[in-house]
Protein backbone atom coordinates (compact mmCIF):
# COMPACT_ATOMS: atom_id res chain seq x y z
CA UNK A 1 0.00 0.00 0.00
CA UNK A 2 1.05 3.60 -0.62
CA UNK A 3 0.35 6.63 1.55
CA UNK A 4 0.55 10.29 0.55
CA UNK A 5 0.53 12.77 3.41
CA UNK A 6 0.17 16.50 2.77
CA UNK A 7 1.23 19.26 5.12
CA UNK A 8 1.72 23.01 5.10
CA UNK A 9 -1.78 24.32 4.60
CA UNK A 10 -3.31 27.07 6.69
CA UNK A 11 -4.68 30.59 6.76
CA UNK A 12 -2.80 33.34 4.95
CA UNK A 13 -3.58 36.90 3.94
CA UNK A 14 -3.93 37.88 0.29
CA UNK A 15 -0.49 38.39 -1.23
CA UNK A 16 1.09 35.96 1.20
CA UNK A 17 2.87 32.67 0.64
CA UNK A 18 2.54 29.06 1.70
CA UNK A 19 4.56 25.95 0.96
CA UNK A 20 2.78 22.62 0.69
CA UNK A 21 4.61 19.35 1.10
CA UNK A 22 3.53 15.81 0.23
CA UNK A 23 5.46 12.79 1.46
CA UNK A 24 5.01 9.38 -0.13
CA UNK A 25 5.63 6.14 1.71
CA UNK A 26 4.87 2.45 1.46
CA UNK A 27 5.35 -0.09 -1.31
CA UNK A 28 7.05 2.14 -3.88
CA UNK A 29 9.34 0.94 -6.62
CA UNK A 30 9.16 4.16 -8.61
CA UNK A 31 7.33 7.46 -8.24
CA UNK A 32 6.25 8.67 -11.65
CA UNK A 33 4.32 11.87 -12.35
CA UNK A 34 3.23 13.69 -9.21
CA UNK A 35 0.85 16.56 -8.91
CA UNK A 36 -1.29 18.95 -6.93
CA UNK A 37 -4.99 19.43 -7.41
CA UNK A 38 -7.47 21.57 -5.52
CA UNK A 39 -11.17 21.64 -4.83
CA UNK A 40 -13.03 24.73 -3.70
CA UNK A 41 -16.48 24.52 -2.07
CA UNK A 42 -19.13 23.78 -4.65
CA UNK A 43 -16.61 23.26 -7.43
CA UNK A 44 -14.99 20.29 -9.11
CA UNK A 45 -11.46 19.21 -8.34
CA UNK A 46 -9.04 20.92 -10.72
CA UNK A 47 -5.43 20.57 -11.73
CA UNK A 48 -2.96 22.96 -10.14
CA UNK A 49 0.39 21.60 -11.30
CA UNK A 50 2.15 18.39 -12.23
CA UNK A 51 5.79 17.32 -12.41
CA UNK A 52 7.27 14.29 -14.14
CA UNK A 53 10.03 12.20 -12.69
CA UNK A 54 12.63 14.05 -14.76
CA UNK A 55 11.28 17.44 -13.67
CA UNK A 56 9.06 18.57 -16.52
CA UNK A 57 6.27 20.74 -15.17
CA UNK A 58 2.78 21.77 -16.16
CA UNK A 59 0.64 24.47 -14.53
CA UNK A 60 -2.93 25.66 -14.64
CA UNK A 61 -3.12 29.09 -16.24
CA UNK A 62 -4.56 30.52 -13.03
CA UNK A 63 -1.40 29.76 -11.04
CA UNK A 64 1.36 30.26 -13.61
CA UNK A 65 4.08 32.65 -12.43
CA UNK A 66 2.78 32.40 -8.85
CA UNK A 67 3.14 28.72 -7.93
CA UNK A 68 6.16 26.46 -8.32
CA UNK A 69 6.08 22.67 -8.14
CA UNK A 70 9.21 20.69 -7.36
CA UNK A 71 10.15 17.23 -6.16
CA UNK A 72 12.87 15.32 -4.36
CA UNK A 73 12.94 11.77 -5.68
CA UNK A 74 15.33 10.53 -2.99
CA UNK A 75 13.05 11.78 -0.20
CA UNK A 76 9.86 10.87 -2.07
CA UNK A 77 8.55 14.43 -1.71
CA UNK A 78 6.62 16.79 -3.93
CA UNK A 79 6.41 20.45 -2.97
CA UNK A 80 4.22 23.35 -4.01
CA UNK A 81 5.48 26.86 -3.33
CA UNK A 82 2.56 29.26 -3.54
CA UNK A 83 3.25 32.99 -3.75
CA UNK A 84 1.03 36.03 -4.28
CA UNK A 85 -1.94 34.09 -2.99
CA UNK A 86 -5.44 35.27 -3.82
CA UNK A 87 -8.78 34.59 -2.14
CA UNK A 88 -9.74 32.47 -5.15
CA UNK A 89 -6.89 30.10 -4.30
CA UNK A 90 -8.86 29.03 -1.23
CA UNK A 91 -9.49 25.29 -1.51
CA UNK A 92 -8.53 21.89 -0.21
CA UNK A 93 -5.28 20.93 -1.93
CA UNK A 94 -4.65 17.29 -2.79
CA UNK A 95 -1.43 15.59 -3.71
CA UNK A 96 -1.43 12.69 -6.16
CA UNK A 97 1.16 10.35 -7.54
CA UNK A 98 1.41 7.60 -10.11
CA UNK A 99 3.26 4.83 -8.30
CA UNK A 100 4.86 1.71 -9.72
CA UNK A 101 5.24 -1.12 -7.22
CA UNK A 102 7.72 -4.00 -7.14
CA UNK A 103 5.41 -6.05 -9.36
CA UNK A 104 5.64 -3.29 -12.00
CA UNK A 105 2.00 -2.39 -11.59
CA UNK A 106 1.22 1.33 -11.70
CA UNK A 107 -1.65 2.94 -9.84
CA UNK A 108 -2.73 6.48 -8.97
CA UNK A 109 -2.86 7.47 -5.32
CA UNK A 110 -4.29 10.54 -3.56
CA UNK A 111 -3.58 12.20 -0.28
CA UNK A 112 -6.22 13.26 2.22
CA UNK A 113 -5.92 16.93 1.40
CA UNK A 114 -4.83 20.06 3.24
CA UNK A 115 -6.91 23.21 3.60
CA UNK A 116 -5.58 26.49 2.23
CA UNK A 117 -7.56 29.61 3.12
CA UNK A 118 -6.63 33.02 1.74
CA UNK A 119 -8.45 35.76 3.59
CA UNK A 120 -7.85 39.05 5.31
Amino acid sequence: QVQLVESGGGLVQPGGSLRLSCAASGSIFRLNTMGWYRQAPGKQRELVATITRDGSTNYADSVKDRFTISRDNAKKLVLLQMNSLKPEDTAVYYCNAAVTNSYYNTALYWGQGTQVTVSS
